[in-house]
């Protein structure tokens, strides 16, 4: 089984919920000078990042993930965390001037949101040795996180023939064109939601068939309906799994990346693969923040039987 080492942002998720309506609080004809405060019910914190979640799925399916990350000098929470599940925290790289990347959530009754995030550590690069990396032993999954990480890496990773899956998620805003061209050309698989699939349309111009071109194999998340599995065979649909409740689809995304992961590591098929992370996804849905839930082997097969 080849090593996975994933390159993105570990980070702090503060949660709030306001118990009314944010528009009852704000006067339209003073928008242009706004000064309001909100308060809320109480703050609920989680671990999250995206290399945090995938990681953390990663784990529930048996597979031992190792991380190219930074953290802030608010880490030791994060690292006791990783550590009582067992994740390793070597390669994560401590930047003591900072603080761990953090999004504060707020929620009013009517799931309006409004998001603060500061990239605290994940303003520096992770460090990675590309170079110390095996094309036989490793495979590196780069998601959202420091920038230049993002498209640095997979660079690298072309020049000495290493694998890598490129998952530019939430990272998309910012990343021009002609990088996204140039880090997607090659890399093993492009996994992405539909929105994220019309967004790198848009930014690079080229059409859906020319996108589909530049990656070996390109997944399309589509939420409740599954995803599209797109390579030189053409397109194959995989389903989505039923949910015991769905209570929050944040980190559901993450954990698809988990379960598909887990399943290429363990030599089945793009197809198998896919599915394993669709059925992680459905428990990943069924609780409140994006490394809350879990899973034994036993009902995971049980769901991935029942369908």
């Amino acid at each position: 089984m080849k090593n996975v080492i994933i390159s993105g942002s570990l980070a702090y998720d503060r949660i709030m919920n306001f118990s009314d309506n944010f528009s009852d609080h704000i006067l339209p004809d003073k928008i242009h000078s706004l000064n309001v405060c909100f308060q809320v019910d109480g703050v609920t914190e989680n671990y999250g990042g995206t290399a945090g979640n995938i990681a953390y799925a990663l784990n529930l399916m048996g597979v031992a993930p190792q991380f190219s990350a930074t953290i802030g000098s608010d880490h030791h929470k994060y690292f006791e965390w990783l550590k009582r599940n067992n994740i390793a925290t070597d390669g994560i790289k401590v930047i003591d001037v900072e603080l761990t990347a953090g999004a504060y959530i707020t929620t009013d009754i009517s799931n309006n949101q409004i998001t603060g995030f500061n990239p605290g550590a994940m303003k520096y690069s992770s460090g990675l040795d590309v170079a110390g990396l095996s094309p036989e032993e490793d495979l590196l999954l780069v998601s959202p996180g420091n920038l230049d990480d993002m498209i640095n890496y997979p660079k690298q990773c072309k020049k000495l023939g290493i694998e890598y899956i490129f998952d530019p998620g939430q990272a998309l805003p910012m990343l021009q064109g002609k990088d996204l061209v140039e880090v997607i050309s090659g890399c093993s698989i492009l996994i992405v939601n539909d929105y994220e699939f019309n967004l790198i349309q848009d930014k690079t111009g080229c059409s859906k068939d020319e996108l589909l071109k530049l990656a070996h194999t390109t997944i399309v998340t589509l939420g409740d309906n599954g995803s599209e599995l797109y390579n030189g065979t053409g397109m194959t649909p995989i389903k989505a799994f039923k949910a015991a409740r769905v209570v929050d689809p944040t980190g559901a995304g993450d954990a698809f990346r988990g379960g598909l992961i887990s399943g290429l590591l363990k030599k089945k098929s793009l197809k198998e693969s896919a599915t394993l992370g669709s059925v992680c996804a459905s428990f990943a849905v069924e609780s409140n923040g994006t490394q809350v839930y879990s899973f034994t082997p036993e009902e995971f097969n049980r769901r991935a039987t029942e369908g």
